[in-house]
Formats: structure tokens, C-alpha cells, sequence
């Protein structure tokens, strides 16, 4: 038995209590939102199903299609989360994605990847930035949990601050608004998608997908949306960086004392690949990095 990695999910479960009173301290009790409220299926739609009246949905992907579904309105700042259970048995080449997207070309997006996996192995939790259209800002995670037994909640907080990256509550990346670094700038919408990515999601590509176990299927809860709707202004975000916003006000401008400790646990115990360290991508390290 893994003893050192069991006293590690302890730890982790410890400060989850931590966190969860500093970022759900302030806020509203959300109210029960279904699908259809804030979502529309964007893609794929008969790889898509409605569960409960709403309350859970599930994409489906086989060999004819995958699918997807967004918002229906565009933000500018927020935090946005989703309750997430991604397809188990041998996924390999198969992408779970949740993000944050704006349309049109040098876009931003803000990603959860989930990359699956064959024979047992964990499905890698990938996260990464396009800003300007620029992308290769990856950072890859083991998580300290299995993401295809049960659900979890992830979320991305993108404030004029700081984007924050939570699993279950807890942040695993930042990436800070300062230096003169690049930013997100345009209005994005909330996206989840379920799709072949074979070319590179496992093994650099070389896992290809075993059609005969699909159809492979991700479930989705929890749609309420906590952002500044954008809708009807100009693509200028700036209308969105009030502190009338509870995501933008001080204590979700930089991480917390316990934060920060958890968040570098997680880093040092989970995080398999960060783009920052890669001297075959970039011998100078981006600006972000330093």
C-alpha cells in the first residue's frame, strides 16, 4: 500500500475545508439552474442527452460524432464551474474539455483538458491558455483522484487579476496578471465539449481510439453561471473589472496564505509536465514563467 501517497489525500482533504470557507465565504447561495436556462447544444446533437429535467447532462461521442454544447452569453469576468464526470474504461484519445472561449481569430481560451487513457492508466487533467491565439501553455496534472468514478467540481476564476484553475475547490495553476504579460481581452463564452483527439491526447499521439468501446460518455451538473454578461456592450472587457463584481473584489485578487500553501502541495505532489520547464518548446522561458 501507498502510504505516503494516502498521508498526501489526506493533507489535500484537510485543506479543502480551508479553502472551501474562503472562496464560498461572501458569496450567495446559488439558485437551482437547469441546462437549458444558460446552455445551448452547440454541436452533435444527437450525442446529446438531457437527464432529470435538466439537472445533469450527458455528451456522447462514437465514431460518426462527438459533441458540444456553450453558453448563451458571452463574459468578461467570473467565476465559472461545472460539475464534471468524465468517460471511464480505455479512453485513449479521447478529449473531456470544459473552457472558456471568445470567437473570431487571435482568440483567448482558458482550458480544461481531460486526456483519456487505456489499460488502467489515469486519465492526465491538461490545462492551458491561448492568448492573443497563441497557445503552448501546458500544464499537465496526475489528480489525486480518479475523474471518471465520481464527479467534481472544476472552476476558472478570470478576474483583471489573476485566472485561477480549482479542482474540487482548490487551486492548481495561476496565472498572474502582471509584467506586461499577455491577458485575455475578449468576451468568451462557457464551453464543454467531448471529441476525438487522437493526433496527440495520449501517448503524443500514438494511442489511437478503440472505437469498439464506444460510445464513450461524459456527464455534466451544476449550470448556474457566476460572470459579468457582456452581451449587448462592446467587446471590451474592461466593463467587466468593477469591484461591484464579488469575484473581483481583494481577497480573489491573489491567492491566500492557505491557498498558496495548497496550491504549491499540489503542484510539488501532482503536476507531471508544466510548459514553463520545457527547454525543447522554449529555451527562454515565457515572460509568465519568471
Amino acid at each position: 500500500m501507498d502510504y505516503m501517497r494516502i498521508f498526501s489525500v489526506f493533507v489535500v482533504t484537510l485543506w479543502i475545508i480551508r479553502v472551501d470557507a474562503r472562496v464560498f465565504g461572501g458569496r450567495g447561495i446559488e439558485k437551482f439552474v437547469t441546462f437549458g436556462q444558460n446552455y445551448v447544444v452547440k454541436w452533435g446533437q444527437s450525442h446529446f442527452s438531457t437527464l432529470h429535467s435538466g439537472e445533469e447532462v450527458d455528451l456522447y461521442i462514437d465514431q460518426s460524432s462527438g459533441g458540444g454544447f456553450e453558453s448563451k452569453d458571452s463574459y468578461g469576468s467570473g467565476l465559472f464551474e461545472m460539475r464534471i464526470k468524465v468517460p471511464g474504461g480505455n479512453t485513449g484519445g479521447i478529449v473531456t474539455a470544459f473552457y472558456l472561449t471568445s470567437k473570431g481569430g487571435g482568440h483567448d481560451e482558458i482550458d480544461f483538458e481531460f486526456l483519456g487513457n487505456n489499460n488502467g492508466k489515469p486519465v492526465t487533467l491538461q490545462t492551458n491558455l491561448f492568448l492573443n491565439g497563441e497557445g503552448n501553455r501546458e500544464e499537465r496534472f496526475l489528480l489525486w483522484f480518479n475523474p471518471t468514478k465520481h464527479y467534481h467540481t472544476y472552476g476558472l476564476l478570470w478576474n483583471p487579476y489573476q485566472i485561477v484553475f480549482y479542482v474540487d475547490n482548490i487551486p492548481i495553476r495561476v496565472y498572474k496578471n502582471e509584467n506586461g504579460v499577455s491577458y485575455p481581452s475578449r468576451p468568451m463564452q462557457v464551453e464543454a465539449s467531448l471529441w476525438n483527439g487522437d493526433d496527440w491526447a495520449t501517448d503524443g499521439g500514438r494511442t489511437k481510439v478503440n472505437w469498439s468501446y464506444s460510445p464513450f460518455i461524459a456527464h455534466f451538473r451544476d449550470f448556474a453561471l457566476s460572470g459579468c454578461n457582456i452581451d449587448g456592450r462592446s467587446n471590451n472587457v474592461g466593463a467587466c473589472e468593477s469591484s461591484n463584481y464579488w469575484w473581483n473584489v481583494g481577497k480573489y485578487q491573489r491567492l491566500s496564505g492557505n491557498e498558496q500553501k495548497l496550491y504549491e502541495h499540489v503542484r510539488s505532489k501532482y503536476m507531471n509536465y508544466d510548459y514553463c520547464t520545457d527547454r525543447s518548446k522554449y529555451q527562454t522561458p515565457p515572460r509568465e514563467c519568471y
